[in-house]
């Protein structure tokens, strides 16, 4: 079989059993919904900078993550079915089809953070675009990163206290370079001015994504 069918298949299998029981997108919503409201009444009527609530909003979309994105693994080993796919799937696509789950879980998540956060801060993003290219860049270094630390942490005893303890240090390069990117875009700086900040979060996707699919094999088999 292709690499392209057997993740699709990886991929459908854990959307329909998402779409079954709904509990990671459910708690996702719920903590993205209590974080922000958390974020108003700390706020109140006070006038954030644009600086501040770059920050906000990427801590949001962090926690979230950490939150949600765990589970692609944990479940499998839970359910004992993780034999099943060792027998029946190549490491590879089952990493390739996971990742892309949780690239959708993400950015599914990614709207109703970006669209409830607005409206409730007012926060203001003067050159779009070249925020939706931050978000884009960001999300795919940020679910790699998450897809193998999920991968390893499924094997440890303490599942969810090791998830942040790992999390963290890997994505804090990302964290800072999305934030200071975001400042820029809510201020309108043009896509040239942030070259920069585009070729930290490129070169973390690529790297991340590489070592990722390099590694896996040897966490999955281990």
């Amino acid at each position: 079989m292709s690499l392209f069918y057997t993740s699709s298949r990886i991929f459908k299998k854990d959307f329909k059993s998402e779409l079954r029981n709904r509990y990671v997108i459910n708690s996702l919503l719920m903590f993205v919904l209590v974080t922000i409201s958390i974020i108003k009444f700390s706020i109140g009527d006070e006038k954030v900078e644009s600086d501040i609530l770059s920050g906000l909003l990427w801590i949001v979309i962090f926690f979230a993550a950490i939150s949600g994105l765990a589970r692609v693994f944990i479940k499998e080993e839970e359910k004992e079915t993780s034999f099943a796919l060792k027998l029946s799937v190549d490491p590879i696509s089952i990493f390739i089809g996971k990742l892309f789950f949780n690239l959708a879980l993400t950015f599914f998540v990614n709207i109703f953070i970006f669209i409830l956060f607005i409206l409730i801060t007012n926060f203001e993003i003067k050159n779009f675009s070249a925020f939706v290219l931050i978000v884009l860049l960001g999300n795919i270094g940020m679910v790699s990163a998450s897809t193998i630390i999920a991968a390893i942490i499924s094997k440890a005893n303490t599942k969810g206290t090791l998830y942040p303890v790992l999390a963290f240090p890997v994505m804090l390069p990302l964290l800072i370079t999305v934030i200071s990117a975001t400042k820029l875009a809510s201020s309108g700086a043009d896509i040239y001015t942030m070259m920069s900040e585009y070729q930290i979060l490129f070169s973390y996707a690529v790297v991340i994504t590489t070592v990722s699919l390099l590694l896996f094999k040897f966490v999955w088999e281990d």
